[in-house]
């Protein structure tokens, strides 16, 4: 029996550890059969060697399963990233890749890009009347329709909320009006959503690329055309111009200085009488908000209101201007200079209607300065009622119930009807002044007034006429037996002082007229 290191197993053993170690785990080391310790190390090694396969085999299978889940997931998240979730439309971040890669083609000869921004109008009121779920169904086939108006080598992309954007390359501005203007219609059809039919329509920016424009310009020229057209009337198409950056520089500008203007004590309250007009009688007045500027002097409320809504700011405003309002009613009233029936009227936005502890900042403040809630009325403009939001209905019923007045402002600008305005729990009416100018000239505008006055009396509600400039206004009004009139030709809006002076000068002047009654 040869010697175990002579024996020729040994080199082919060796060589099959090294085949082993470099990985070749499919070699094997045929056995002869002999009982010894090399044979035993044989078989050893060859089961060593297939359990290594099979795991290895394994090992492989779960690393391929691995890096394909790793890939789809990259995918997914690279999907997300560049994909709205509600609507599988672009986002803000591949439009802007799109737009960036259209202006790039534009420098190389091809037509410059077309943007749409579209924003829809009243979504806000759609939400609150379908809900959430109804809403999404709304944005869903907003982007439904906005596909189907573009063409295939255009982009629709989804922004956010209710912000929607179409990209147009390689077209002739008349080709980018073309489709802003069937998107318009389009949007402009009725949809049904549950049991709700509604016809959304759409606010839309158009901006047509020039030379050396990038897409973060771009996107902002067609988004200030956008907010110019609704700001304009809504449901309409704005092409930008490049003054409207001027437009959007001051608004945004405004927007920064309001929100000093609070801080600093800028915000003033002006008052505005209006009178029975059977008796001439002070009965009321308007508080009306005005901006003292350190540079521009005094600025109308035109001039910011409608930027302090849409910033939210108006809350801090409407507060500023009740507290200031009722505050100044509890002088009057220390003062023993208010008429018996006196109320003030305060203006609130549907934004405040809408606000939590609305009504809850109201009252506590009535209540620390000792103020009668009859003796105030807040006024909420006919078109911030439109949508018939439970949520205001809410805040108007809690305002009535703790004896507050309540009148509809700017009657007639809006769509109100009479058998709506019974459903609402207000007491006045106020009607615009557009339809109080030329009643005394305009046969038909007269005629129009008196049946909204004997419509509003027929309803129990009071008809109060609002910008009376003339003495003829004032009489036809009272031929009309319109309760109350407010305008210049009783008074202009008068600081807080000049107000007192003018409701002491009207108590002084009651006071003498009774005394002519008795000593007659």
């Amino acid at each position: 029996m040869p010697e175990a290191g002579d024996d020729p197993r040994l080199e082919a053993l060796v060589d099959f550890v090294v085949r082993l170690a470099a990985g070749d785990l499919g070699a094997r080391l045929e056995p002869r059969g002999d009982a010894d310790s090399i044979e035993a190390v044989v078989v050893g090694l060859n089961m060593l060697a297939e359990e290594l396969e099979v795991l290895y085999a394994g090992l492989e299978q779960h690393v391929a399963e691995r890096t394909v889940q790793l890939e789809h997931a990259q995918a997914e998240l690279q999907r997300q990233a560049l994909q709205d979730p509600l609507t599988g439309l672009p986002n803000r971040t591949l439009f802007g890749d799109r737009i960036t890669h259209a202006l790039a083609c534009a420098e190389r000869g091809a037509r410059p890009p077309v943007v749409l921004m579209l924003d829809l109008d009243g979504f806000k009121l759609i939400n609150d009347r379908l809900g959430h779920a109804g809403g999404d169904m709304v944005l869903v086939e907003v982007g439904r329709r906005l596909l189907a108006v573009a063409r295939k080598t255009d982009t629709v992309a989804r922004f956010g909320g209710d912000e929607f954007a179409v990209l147009i390359t390689d077209a002739t501005p008349a080709d980018g009006l073309r489709i802003a203007e069937r998107a318009l219609a389009e949007l402009r059809l009725p949809q049904s959503v549950g049991h709700h039919v509604i016809s959304p329509g759409a606010s839309i920016g158009v901006c047509i690329g020039s030379p050396g424009q990038t897409a973060d310009s771009l996107l902002q020229d067609a988004d200030t055309a956008m907010y110019l057209g609704k700001a304009a009337g809504r449901n309409r198409i704005q092409v930008f111009q490049p003054a409207m950056r001027a437009a959007a520089l001051a608004r945004v500008r405004i927007a920064d200085e309001l929100e000093t203007a609070l801080v600093t004590d800028q915000l003033t309250v002006f008052y505005q009488p209006f009178v029975e007009l059977s008796t001439g009688r002070v009965v009321g007045a308007e508080a009306l908000v005005r901006w003292q500027h350190p540079e521009r002097g005094l600025v109308l409320p035109g001039e910011f209101i409608r930027i302090a809504e849409e910033t939210g700011v108006i809350v801090q405003v409407g507060r500023v201007v009740a507290a200031e309002a009722i505050r100044q009613l509890a002088d009057w009233q220390a003062e023993r200079v208010l008429p018996e029936a006196f109320r003030l009227h305060v203006n609130a936005s549907p934004v405040e209607f809408r606000g939590s502890g609305f009504v809850s900042y109201i009252q506590d403040t009535l209540r620390r300065c000792r103020v009668p809630a009859s003796r105030l009325a807040m006024e909420i403009t006919e078109t911030g009622l439109m949508g018939d939001e439970a949520e205001i209905r809410e805040t108007l019923q809690e305002l009535r119930s703790l004896g507050i007045g309540l009148a509809l402002d700017d009657f007639g600008t809006g769509y109100s009807s009479i058998s709506y305005l019974r459903q609402l729990p207000v007491d006045a009416i106020k009607i615009d002044q557009s339809l109080v100018r030329g009643i005394d000239t305009d046969v038909q505008q007269r005629n129009l007034v008196a049946a909204i006055v004997q419509l509003v009396d027929a309803v129990g509600l009071q008809p109060i006429a609002e910008g009376v400039e003339t003495a003829a206004q004032a009489a036809q009004l009272r031929s009309l037996a319109c309760a109350q009139g407010q305008g210049y030709h009783f008074s202009p809006p008068l600081p807080a002082d000049e107000m007192g002076t003018f409701l002491r000068a009207q108590l002084a002047q009651s006071d003498r007229q009774r005394a002519d009654t008795i000593f007659k």
